[in-house]
Order: C-alpha cells, then sequence, then structure tokens
C-alpha cells in the first residue's frame, strides 16, 4: 500500500514538474500568464481577454487551475460585450463549456481553507453546476433550445442527483415538458424526468428555501403540464408495480404522482401502491391515509384498523390522536359498530383538544338510539342523551345550535309525571340506567 502510494504520488509530481518544466522551455506561456493576470488584477477583462487566450493555447493544461476559473469570467465577460452578434457568441459559448470540462478533467479537486484547515474537496459539483447553468443562461443562442437543455443537463443531473442545483432541475423538466408538447418525446420519458428531478430534490436539504421552490415549482409544472394523466399513470406504472412491488422507490413515486395527477385516487392501482407503501414504510400519516382511502370504498373493517394502527403509532402527538378517536367515534357510529365508537368517543374526550363537544354529541346519539329493555330505561336513554348534549353545547358553543335540536328532538320521548310517578321516581331525580353495554347516572325529566 504505501509503494502505491509512493508511486502515485511520485506520478502527480512528475506530472506537476513537467507542466511547469514545458512551460519554462517555453517563455511565451510564462509571458501571456502573467499579462493577462495583470489586466485581470485591474478589472480589465477586455484586454485580458487576448493574452488569455494566448495562454491558454500555449501552457500546458494543467499548468494553471486558473486558466479556466479566470478564464470562466472572462469568456462570459467577451460574450456580454459581443451578444448582438449571435455567431460570436456561439463560439464563446463553446469554450467556456469547454473550460468546464478541462477544468474537472484536470483539476478533479481543490484545496479549500474550512474552518482554518486546508482540505482538498470534491470540485465536480461545482464544475458541473456552472457548465449546467451555464447552458440555461445562454440558452438564447441555441437552435432548438429545449433538446439541447434536455441532451445535456440530464446527463448532468443523473452525475450530481441530490448535489444538483435547483435551477438546473426546474430547468431540465420545463425542457422535458416542451419536447412532449412537441410531439418530440413520449409521456413516460417526462414522468421518469419529473420522478428524476423529484428524487433530486427530495434528497436535497429541503430548509434550505430556493431547494422549497424549487420542489414546489417542479410538482406544480408537472401536474399543469398534464402530462401525467391518470389514464397514462395507470398505463406506464401497473407492469412496474407489479414487477417489482417491493421497491420502495417505484411505489413511492406511484403513490406521489397519483396524488398530484387529477381525479386519480379512486382506481385499483393507486390503492394498491398506497398499501404496500404503508407495509413497506408503516407511518402515522400513511395510516391515516389508508383510513380515508377504505372509508371512501366502504371497507370498514380496513378502515377501522388502519385508524387504529395511527393512534397506536409513536409518530403521533396527543392533539392527533384526539382529532383520530373523535373520528373513530364518528365513523364506527355511521356503520352500526357502537362499542367501538362508545369507546373511541369516551377517549376524545377524555384527551378534548377541541373535540370532546363533538364527542358528547356522538355519545349523546349512541344513548338516544340504543335499545333498552325496562319500562324505566326505555325512557332513561333520552334523560342520558340529553345530559351529554348539554356536556357537548357546554365544551364548545358553536355547537349550541345542533345540541338543543337534539335536545327538543329527545325531549319529545320524555314520560309524563303520572307514569313516572308509579315507579317511585320524580322530575330531578337522580336514576342510574345501564344499556347496550353502557351505564351512566342521569336525571330524572318529565313531558311538560
Amino acid at each position: 500500500m504505501k509503494r502505491s502510494l509512493i508511486v502515485l504520488f511520485s506520478a502527480f509530481a512528475a506530472l506537476t514538474f513537467s507542466a511547469a518544466a514545458y512551460a519554462q522551455e517555453n517563455p511565451e506561456c510564462i509571458t501571456y500568464m502573467s499579462y493577462y493576470q495583470e489586466y485581470y488584477k485591474q478589472k480589465n477583462f477586455k484586454d485580458a481577454f487576448p493574452n488569455w487566450r494566448k495562454a491558454f493555447n500555449l501552457c500546458p493544461p494543467n499548468y494553471r487551475q486558473n486558466l479556466y476559473i479566470q478564464g470562466s469570467a472572462l469568456v462570459r465577460d467577451a460574450i456580454s460585450r459581443n451578444r448582438k452578434d449571435p455567431e460570436v457568441v456561439k463560439g464563446l459559448l463553446d469554450t467556456l463549456l469547454l473550460l468546464q470540462d478541462r477544468r474537472l478533467q484536470y483539476y478533479p479537486t481543490a484545496t479549500k481553507t474550512i474552518n482554518g484547515v486546508k482540505t482538498k474537496v470534491d470540485t465536480k459539483p461545482e464544475i458541473l453546476n456552472n457548465k449546467g447553468n451555464y447552458m440555461i443562461n445562454y440558452i438564447s443562442y441555441r437552435e432548438n433550445g429545449s433538446k439541447y437543455l434536455f441532451e445535456n443537463l440530464s446527463p448532468i443531473v443523473a452525475e450530481l442527483g441530490s448535489l444538483t442545483q435547483p435551477s438546473i432541475l426546474v430547468n431540465l423538466l420545463d425542457a422535458s415538458i416542451d419536447l412532449y408538447r412537441k410531439g418530440e418525446l413520449q409521456a413516460d420519458d417526462v414522468i421518469a424526468t419529473y420522478e428524476t428531478v423529484a428524487a433530486a430534490i427530495g434528497g436535497s436539504d429541503l430548509e434550505v428555501e430556493d431547494n422549497k421552490v424549487a420542489k414546489a415549482n417542479i410538482d406544480i409544472k408537472f401536474a399543469d403540464s398534464k402530462v401525467a394523466s391518470c389514464d397514462n399513470l395507470i398505463a406506464i406504472f401497473t407492469p412496474r408495480f407489479e414487477a417489482d412491488p417491493e421497491n420502495i422507490a417505484v411505489v413511492s413515486n406511484i403513490v406521489r404522482l397519483m396524488n398530484n395527477a387529477d381525479d386519480c385516487a379512486g382506481n385499483d392501482l393507486y390503492y394498491k401502491a398506497v398499501t404496500q407503501l404503508y407495509k413497506l414504510n408503516p407511518s402515522a400519516g400513511a395510516a391515516y391515509g389508508l383510513y380515508k382511502l377504505n372509508a371512501a370504498k366502504g371497507n370498514v373493517a380496513d378502515a377501522t384498523r388502519y385508524l387504529e394502527e395511527a393512534i397506536a403509532s409513536d409518530e403521533s402527538d396527543a392533539a392527533t390522536d384526539a382529532q383520530y378517536y373523535y373520528e373513530l367515534a364518528r365513523f364506527n357510529y355511521a356503520n352500526g359498530l357502537r362499542g367501538k365508537a362508545y369507546d373511541a368517543a369516551r377517549k376524545a374526550v377524555d384527551m378534548d383538544y377541541g373535540y370532546a363537544g363533538k364527542a358528547y354529541l356522538i355519545l349523546g346519539g349512541l344513548w338516544a338510539s340504543a335499545s333498552c329493555s325496562g319500562d324505566v330505561e326505555k325512557y332513561a336513554r333520552y334523560w342520558v342523551a340529553t345530559d351529554y348534549y348539554n356536556k357537548a353545547k357546554a365544551a364548545d358553543a358553536t355547537l349550541s345550535d345542533d345540541a338543543n335540536a337534539s335536545i327538543n328532538n329527545v325531549a319529545r320521548y320524555y314520560p309524563p309525571a303520572s307514569e313516572i310517578f308509579m315507579y317511585d321516581l320524580g322530575p330531578g331525580q337522580s336514576y342510574t340506567v345501564s344499556c347496550g353495554g353502557m351505564t351512566a347516572t342521569t336525571t330524572v325529566r318529565v313531558s311538560r
């Protein structure tokens, strides 16, 4: 290993020495380097440019990295000065891109001071991002600009992935959409491009504002393009899903794309993909989504199970659990699962977080609709329902109208005082009732 390092160092030293030696043997290289750099320091780019060009042609390619860094600044200045002459600009653009390729070839690393320490860093992200942005900034000088960008930005994104600058990702997607509209790309080509740029931006730091904006732009542009019609997505992704249902990247893309497409959440592929995504990567949010999806499809048992799993997840906080318990109570009540509805409503009341009032309404409804045997119990259920309706409006004033309407409805079933007197009961007296697995202590009420 030590011998290999010595050989590698010796080869690098020899390369550096040969470049320096070549420059010494070619004094014109040193002369023009000196000329252009003097003008460059004075920011006299116009006079620096022809001298830099001489140095670039005369000096060995690994002689100085500034031939490429400073040279790029000089070429961009020359482009600005010649912007009214497209043919000249095209030649200068080719030179500018060549400089990025040469710099990457001969200087793939650079020494930078980081926290006071000189460190070798990879220059590829900087160079390729610069190259991509130069293509974008000067695209007006290229024929068939969308095709040019698509063909040249694609390999940059493939190489850099999440290190790609947002501007390049957005422009690559734009180019693919434009080519699709011109009939030069197929729908699945654009979808593949979207998947690529979405994965790249998804892997970047989304706390950075530019990345946040790019993420939103990418999703909006793709949705607005109408490339991903639901029929297109089903045709393209059904065989992919069936071929590799354990591939979380494939499954995630299907869910994301169908979420962005219009009216694409009711088909079999979407249902299978969402279910599979939850299996591969369980989360409270995914479980809740599956509850909503199964509820819409009328799959009561599955909907209930997924909502219970969302509540049980460590990811959901107390406020979210209170919401979920209320929804579980409401859903089970609507589907005749009275025991589950009662238990969930009680938990929503206990947790509150703004859901106690609504949960009290459900508890009132459960008592009012309970099937009770016994001469007093058949009336007592309405007394308990009234108690819960009163609690509902006390907990949440916005529910007063609904609660009062419910009270008026059940009050029609209060017994007359003469009848309740036969059971040794009178108005205002306390009474404990057990009915349908529920028990409560209430107040005797009579009809007016």
